[in-house]
Order: C-alpha cells, then structure tokens, then sequence
C-alpha cells in the first residue's frame, strides 16, 4: 500500500497513556474468566482497545481547557446555553434537551412519539434504539435497501432506505400507524455505511405528503458528511458544515450520543423542531435525566461537547478519521481477508461467515471470532451479529441477522497508523489458521442486549 495516499495525523500527541501487552498464557487466562465476551475484558489487559469509538476518543487542547470552564450550577448552566446555540448552528435544531448519552436520548424519544402498536421503520436496527422502541410498544421494521445485508458488495451509500419499501410499509398499515422514520447517518451495523443527500431528500418528501415525522440518529453525522463530499455528485466543493446543515434540514429532530462524534467522554442529546414535542421532552428528562438544562451532564461536560461538535466539521480532521478506517480496511483486503464493503467510517467490519465458513451461526461465529482475536494479540472487539441482534420479543427465537461480524472500532485521534498496521497483521495471521477457531455456547444469557453481559463457553 501507499502511504502517500493518506493523510498524517493532523495533530500533535500532548500526553500519552502507557499500555502493556500480556503474554498469551495471560490472555488465556482472562478470557475464560470473562466467559469470551470481549466486554467482560478489563481495559488493563487490552494493547489495542477497538471495543467501540463511544467515549474512547481524545479530546483536543481546547476541549481540555474547556473542562475549566465548567458551569455546574444545579439549573441554567452558561455551558447548557453554549451546546444549545452550538446545536442550532451546526444541525438547525432550535429546540435543545440534553442527555448522559444517545441511549437517554432514545429513551425519551421513544416514549413521546410511539403509541403502543404504531410501526417505526428505520435503515435496520440498533441494538439500543430498538430495544427503547420495543419497550415503548413500537415495532421496528427493517426499511434499509437490500444491498446492505450483502458484506461482499461494494457500491456507495448502502445506507440508503429503500424507497419503495417505506412506501409499501405507509399504504400497507396507514401513516397514522406509523410513529416516525429512524434514519440512522451513518449505519452502524451495515458497517458503518453512509446515507446519501439524495435519499435523505427523498425520504423528506414521501414522508411529509403523509405527515409522517423523520428522526435521525446523528451519532456519526460528521463521517456520513465526508462521505456525502467524497462520493456524491454536486458536493465536492461544499464544506462539511455545509453539508451537514442541509442533511438536518430533511429532519424533524436528532438523537445523538456525543461520545462519538461530538468527541467527548461522555454526553448526548434529543433535538427538535416541534415546541410540543419539546414540552413533553423537557417533562421527561427531569424523570430519566436530570434538569432541562444538563440532562445528566455535567457543565464541563457540555463545554467539551460544544467544542466537539465544532471540531468534527474541520475537514483535515474528519478526512484523517475516515481514512485511518479506510487504511486498515485495505491492509486486510489486499491479504485476502473478508471483510464488509465498502470500508465504513468509524470501523471495519470483518465477515465472520466467510472468515469462520465451518461454523454454523448458531455456534455464535462472531463471538467467536472476537474471542480468538484478543488471544491472538490482545486486540479487542466486538461481536455484531446474531448476539447482538438478540431475540424476538413474541416468538423467543434468535433473530438471524445476514451479517455476522466483528467489528473493529477505530476510536478518534488515539491510534497510529502503525497500531492499524499492527491490528492487520494480528488479523491476517488469524485467519491463516482460521479453522482452530471453536464455536460458542451460552452460558449465562441475560434478557435484554445480551451481548454486553452475557457468558461463553467453547464447544
């Protein structure tokens, strides 16, 4: 590969955390007594940590001296009246309710927008947004075009919703059975796939001809910009900031956890457009949150926040983030490695049904694989797949997601493109002895999103 076709870091490395790496009999050790769940390791025993990019990043020099600044008056923090005008700037949103992170946000969402039985179609699932959706008596149903359930296509924007599939969906059960449209930029799950202006402008337009309401989940909007600037026509020459106003412009409000790219530690928030939506909001959060004005955030939090938000929009900075994934992404390829294409934004998303083709899904193949990889060389991971995905809620059966993966997080301004190397050739090695790898059973099961708590076993 070339260097030269990527970016350096467009920054400097102020201060720097010293991490260890455990020999292997160690790490053997440690994933027994974490049942080969990835989220049961303790952060000290990982070299790489690729678990997630949510609360992982660093924040800049100004984020820190921001945390000085804090506010942390009990009601009308100065930091809560930065976010919110930051807020209305960057997304158009006026109306501000601020939560301890996107599943808060969710939360509230849920509860003031769906009536028990209503349907709220989105670009396939998450696995907190449609826990938060069921358990408010929502049905989610998959809307996302065909072509993102397929890892081995590669064409731009798979995060696209099908069109005709909301249409049927509206005509088939009625717009009044129909709560909103979760539009997710960019689509975690498909692999971090983008959604493109056009479809965004589209799904607008079906929509308010039947007065259907679209929220987006914003968590990684600032990638799905990029990509909208790299991949779509008329775009190449407006600013992320640009680009970003008009994507919201097609929204009647946002979820977001901030903790990715809003780049803080920790945070979130519900914007709106409908002051009585907001009304209902603002009673709610006292409830589940905290008061209007922090939301379960502190004042310094906020401030972080604020400034992060600014940031994410500085295309140097979003151009290296997407393209340090991209690079990791295209060592595995050239090596053979199945992989979910194209390359997303905030992580690559290894194949776990081409990568481990002697295991049945049944056997847990991601899991799996998430577990042999942190033995191999103390990177973690995580499993999305049919864990993640859970059970349905009528029938108790495993839902059966067609993508089975591993996901490899790449958190923000951490990591070298000498740690991506390092990540690759630790997977390369993997899957030259693929089939040593064992499938899982359970042994503990919880409930409810299981994958973050649940225990293994090899078969």
């Amino acid at each position: 590969m070339d260097m030269r076709n990527y970016p350096a870091e467009p920054f400097r490395i102020k201060s720097v955390e010293v991490v260890k790496m455990i020999n292997r009999e160690e790490r053997e050790e440690v994933l027994e007594k974490a049942g080969y769940n990835t989220f049961l390791i303790d952060s000290e025993d990982c070299y790489i940590d690729l678990l997630t990019d949510s609360g992982t990043n660093a924040m800049s020099d100004d984020q820190w001296a921001g945390l000085m600044k804090g506010d942390e008056a009990y009601a009308g923090s100065k930091n809560f009246k930065h976010l919110e005008k930051t807020v209305e700037d960057v997304f158009g949103f006026p109306y501000l309710i601020p939560t301890h992170q996107g599943r808060g946000a969710e939360n509230i969402l849920s509860r003031i927008a769906i009536k028990p039985g209503q349907y709220v179609p989105g670009n396939m699932y998450f696995t907190t947004t449609r826990y938060h959706q069921e358990t408010n008596g929502g049905i989610f149903v998959d809307i996302i075009r065909d072509e993102a359930h397929d890892a081995t296509l590669d064409i731009p924007f798979k995060g696209d919703i099908d069109l005709n599939k909301l249409e049927n969906l509206i005509n088939e059960k009625g717009a009044e059975n129909i709560a909103y449209v979760c539009l997710a930029v960019t689509v975690n799950l498909a692999g971090g796939q983008p959604v493109s202006m056009a479809n965004m402008k589209a799904v607008r337009e079906l929509t308010e001809k039947h007065g259907i309401k679209v929220f987006y989940d914003c968590t990684r909007f600032a990638e799905n910009a990029y990509f909208i600037k790299e991949q779509e026509e008329g775009y190449a020459d407006k600013t992320i900031a640009e680009i970003v106003k008009e994507m919201f412009s097609y929204a009647d409000g946002a979820t977001m956890s901030g903790k990715k790219d809003g780049i803080v530690n920790m945070g979130g928030f519900l914007a709106l457009r409908d002051e009585e939506m907001f009304s209902e909001a603002r009673e709610l959060v006292v409830v589940y949150e905290g008061m209007p004005s922090y939301g379960g955030m502190t004042g310094r939090d906020m401030e972080a926040f604020a400034i992060g938000l600014k940031e994410s929009l500085q295309f140097e900075y979003i151009q290296h983030r997407v393209l340090q994934v991209r690079y990791l992404g295209e060592r595995l390829k050239e090596a053979g490695v199945p992989i979910v294409e194209p390359i997303g934004g905030h992580a690559v998303f290894l194949d776990a049904r081409r990568f481990c083709p002697h295991l049945d899904q049944e056997e847990f193949p991601a899991q799996a694989l998430a577990a042999n990889l942190y033995l191999e060389s103390g990177v973690r991971s995580m499993e999305r797949g049919i864990i993640s995905a859970g059970r349905d809620v009528n029938t108790g059966e495993n839902h059966k997601p067609k993508l089975e993966t591993v996901r490899l997080t790449i958190p923000r301004r951490v990591y070298t493109y000498r740690h991506m190397d390092l990540v690759a050739d630790s997977v390369i090695k993997l899957y030259e002895h693929k089939e040593d790898i064992k499938g899982l059973k359970f042994v503990y099961e919880p409930k409810q999103l299981r994958f973050f708590t649940a225990r293994f076993e090899e078969i």
